[in-house]
């Protein structure tokens, strides 16, 4: 007896147990990040050269530029509740956190870190790629019509649509197939598989 139209079976398996061999290999690549380093850099260059420079010209005993008596004029007349003071903070601690995060975050999110075969070779696969490979292998299953795969760092959400065998086989099936080609993939840190069977809207 088919099951009615829409029925989902949702087999998520627990995600395995950590082991202590390969911990350390499983650390992700870091970004270089060159552009906000740069520009960082560079403004913090211009406005550091603008400092020293007006510094150094009070001390040769030459009066100060207009945008700093501007500025010192402005930052004492105006309280501190004022809006563009306010305005300014805000943006200067968004920027900081900002930069925080760049730097004690490591960047690089589609890309999940292989298993290591060479102590000195570190290598890693895209999502995308690992999604393609997961995509094809479950296409390869009878009865399966459509499916679509979404990888993550801890997991990967295969959603398929049969449109015929029985749903508790195809989903028995795929995980088998799935399940050995997450194994293939040669990651690090093998995502946990969550499979999910539908069956196909179309009647006739």
């Amino acid at each position: 007896m088919s099951e009615p139209t829409g029925t989902v079976l949702d087999k998520t398996p627990p995600p395995p147990p950590p082991t202590e061999a390969g911990r350390r290999e499983r650390r992700r690549f870091w970004s270089a990040r060159r552009v906000p380093a740069a520009l960082l850099a560079l403004v913090t260059l211009v406005i550091a050269g603008a400092f020293l420079y007006d510094i150094a010209a009070v001390r040769a005993d030459r009066p100060p530029m207009k945008w700093r008596r501007e500025l010192a004029q402005q930052l004492a007349r105006r309280p501190l509740d004022d809006t563009w003071v306010l305005v300014g903070a805000g943006v200067a601690t968004a920027l900081g956190l900002w930069l925080l995060l760049l730097a004690l975050t490591p960047g690089l999110r589609p890309l999940l870190t292989m298993r290591r075969t060479h102590p000195d070779v570190r290598a890693a696969l895209h999502r995308d790629a690992a999604a393609t490979v997961l995509r094809d292998r479950a296409m390869e299953v009878a009865g399966v019509q459509s499916v679509r795969v979404r990888v993550r760092r801890r997991r990967a959400d295969v959603r398929a649509v049969s449109h015929f065998r029985e749903l508790d086989e195809v989903h028995d099936d795929l995980d088998a197939v799935l399940t050995e080609a997450v194994r293939g993939l040669g990651l690090a840190r093998p995502p946990a598989l969550s499979v999910r069977v539908r069956r196909s809207g179309r009647k006739g």
